[in-house]
């Protein structure tokens, strides 16, 4: 039977990006443009070149799948729109957040905002990884309740959704019992520039507080911010098969996040075993179940006394309950599924 050919849009070969990728060609053929759109001075040579592409190739398919709201989304939902094809955005995270606290999110750019407000609303479906990034409120980040999703802050956005959660591959993220685990370790992982909103700078804040623990932060050769403690180690950035190492290698993760969309290293480090410890936001609590640890609030001294509640629990309580929670609630086959039937609906 011949696969049904479809375009693929994305700004960067992510984890997860890639994962869609596998599943997708099981049932399609894809036709992929892969751009940078960071760069504000390239929007123009960026644009040119998608339209060249889209207007050679959007006669042959009749699904455009993109990967993230924002500049990269306006023409193929505007073309896709005007030629009758069923356009489909992923939304990950930045793509539906306005935090200016922190300088984050596309929606509290005003042309970024624009441009993903248009593409919504052309758009066919939307498909975002968590409920939360449709609407979510919380009290994590101060006293005030602080609203995200993209229908609170495009709140004209009617158009259809379905939530598709990422998948993790079970089968590459896994215990290897051939490692030792340090007991007394704790690993997260971030991208440069993203200390505030990932929370690392309370990682830093209450290291001095624990000099017999390693904390160890992958993805970074060091951070931008003062006063480190000498038993935070860098690890730099890392291949799947090293960053599974550490993983193994570590007792507790953090994903202490200000904001988050989904948490996919949160995932990959509880597959191999990591007991989590997580901030109260999004749809990192939904993540963990009862599989691990959240702070309420992004305060040192509930930190501090979370970590030690932590370090006297019968963590053998928690050997497989990690990695259990994630295969059951996240697999290939259920995204694949689930991806495959959204794309193919009329």
């Amino acid at each position: 039977m011949k696969k049904k050919q479809i375009i693929l849009i994305y700004p960067y070969l992510y984890t997860f990006v890639k994962t869609d990728i596998d599943l997708l060609s099981n049932n399609f053929r894809i036709i992929s443009i892969k751009q940078n759109w960071t760069k504000k001075i390239l929007l123009p040579f960026n644009f040119f070149i998608q339209f060249i592409f889209l207007v050679f190739n959007i006669s042959r398919v009749g699904v455009i799948l993109i990967s993230f709201g924002g500049y990269s989304s306006f023409l193929p939902s505007l073309l896709g729109n005007l030629f009758g094809k069923k356009v489909a955005i992923i939304v990950h995270g930045t793509d539906c957040v306005s935090f200016p606290q922190i300088n984050y999110g596309n929606l509290r750019k005003p042309l970024l905002r624009y441009f993903t407000r248009k593409s919504y609303q052309w758009s066919t479906i939307i498909l975002p990884v968590s409920q939360s990034l449709v609407y979510t409120k919380n009290n994590y980040f101060s006293d005030k309740t602080l609203r995200f999703g993209y229908t609170h802050h495009l709140s004209d956005i009617k158009t259809p959704y379905k939530v598709i959660p990422n998948a993790l591959d079970g089968g590459f993220w896994k215990c290897d019992d051939s490692i030792n685990r340090n007991q007394n370790s704790f690993v997260t992982v971030l991208s440069k520039g993203k200390e505030l909103i990932k929370g690392v700078d309370l990682i830093v804040k209450i290291a001095k507080s624990f000099p017999n623990l390693k904390f160890y932060i992958a993805g970074v050769d060091d951070l931008n911010l003062a006063d480190v403690s000498k038993n935070i180690f860098f690890k730099g950035k890392l291949s799947p098969q090293e960053l599974k190492i550490l993983y193994n290698e570590s007792k507790f993760y953090f994903q202490l996040s200000n904001t988050e969309g989904f948490g996919v290293a949160l995932c990959e480090a509880m597959l191999c075993g990591c007991v989590p410890i997580v901030s109260d936001v999004n749809f990192l609590p939904s993540i963990v179940g009862n599989s691990g640890f959240v702070l309420k609030k992004r305060n040192t001294d509930m930190l501090i006394d979370l970590i030690n509640k932590a370090l006297s629990f019968n963590l053998n309580d928690f050997k497989e309950k990690p990695r259990n929670r994630i295969l059951e609630k996240f697999s290939m086959e259920n995204r694949q599924r689930l991806l495959t039937s959204a794309l193919l609906d009329s």
